[in-house]
């Protein structure tokens, strides 16, 4: 059973928005997401880093795409909006796209993921091919291919979770974007009271701790596992890829193996953009990803 909100976690008042908070529990705690529009069921999914939030990723385009679809917004666990968790994110965030979809009665989605959640739709379009109709990726997916690893951004994200001040949270800041003047007080602000709550910083050493880093590493170069950016080849959903040229996260090389290996897949990059193409090119992101997801299917 899903409840409406009249305020975030901790008693903040929600902003005026027509979308609606909602909540529904789950085995593994209070999943949240927001909901605006009417039409084909579409579900955004947030990156990671200090202070995300699927609002902060999504709240400015959700406008665009209510018009055309019943959008779901997904607060992943463990980012101070919906409950924390003791999985580590990643696969925590995955089992929440099921426990939406599950807890909804959604049979095929299409989703948007940006950063981590477009690894994470992908991984579950990889694991579910006949729940995901549309993919659409911002950034994050893939492997980098001439670029070295970790880049500026997570470097910069390490710096952060090891040493929380808000300097280096500003560097980061700076770091997802190609307009620096697009980190404004308010975000910074935003982004710090969030980011600093313990249950969320604890979340995000999970995945951003030097140690963490370090295990991640070791972990894909010694697994006899093959690593998801050799099994792309299983995503059955037409896919679209989205990358800012000038993207110091996760650099535009790492867009070329699952350019060549995704079946059914396009690629679109912006100019002038960083890791926040939904931001930095608000406009452009939603022409492009609306024309995608609207566009009839083709007769083979």
């Amino acid at each position: 059973m899903t409840t409406e909100l009249r305020s975030l976690p901790g008693g903040t008042p929600l902003a005026s928005t027509d979308a609606i908070l909602r909540e529904f529990p789950t085995e593994r705690g209070t999943l949240r997401y927001w909901e605006a529009g009417e039409g084909s069921p579409l579900v955004f999914l947030h990156g990671s880093g200090p202070g995300v939030s699927g609002w902060q990723n999504f709240g400015d385009v959700l406008p665009a795409f209510a018009k055309h679809f019943r959008c779901y917004v997904v607060e992943f666990p463990g980012f101070g909006v919906s409950d924390p968790t003791d999985l580590h994110p990643m696969p925590a965030a995955t089992q929440a796209v099921i426990d939406l979809l599950d807890g909804l009665g959604l049979e095929k989605v299409d989703i948007i993921g940006n950063s981590m959640g477009g690894m994470v739709g992908t991984l579950f379009s990889m694991s579910h091919p006949e729940r995901v109709r549309r993919l659409v990726t911002v950034g994050g997916l893939g492997l980098n291919t001439f670029a070295p690893f970790p880049a500026e951004g997570i470097n910069l994200l390490v710096a952060f979770t090891e040493d929380p001040t808000r300097e280096r949270l500003i560097q980061w800041l700076r770091s997802m974007v190609y307009n620096e003047e697009a980190v404004t007080e308010e975000l910074i602000e935003k982004r710090w009271a969030l980011a600093t709550e313990p249950g969320t910083l604890a979340s995000a050493r999970k995945m951003y701790s030097a140690a963490a880093m370090k295990a991640m590493i070791a972990a894909q170069t010694e697994s006899d596992d093959p690593p998801p950016w050799a099994m792309l080849h299983k995503v059955k959903a037409k896919t679209l890829i989205l990358w800012g040229r000038d993207d110091r996260v996760t650099p535009m090389d790492a867009a070329l193996i699952p350019m060549r290996t995704i079946p059914d897949v396009e690629l679109h990059v912006f100019p002038q953009c960083g890791h926040w193409a939904m931001i930095e090119q608000k406009q452009a992101f939603e022409s492009v990803v609306v024309e995608f997801l609207n566009r009839e299917e083709s007769v083979s």
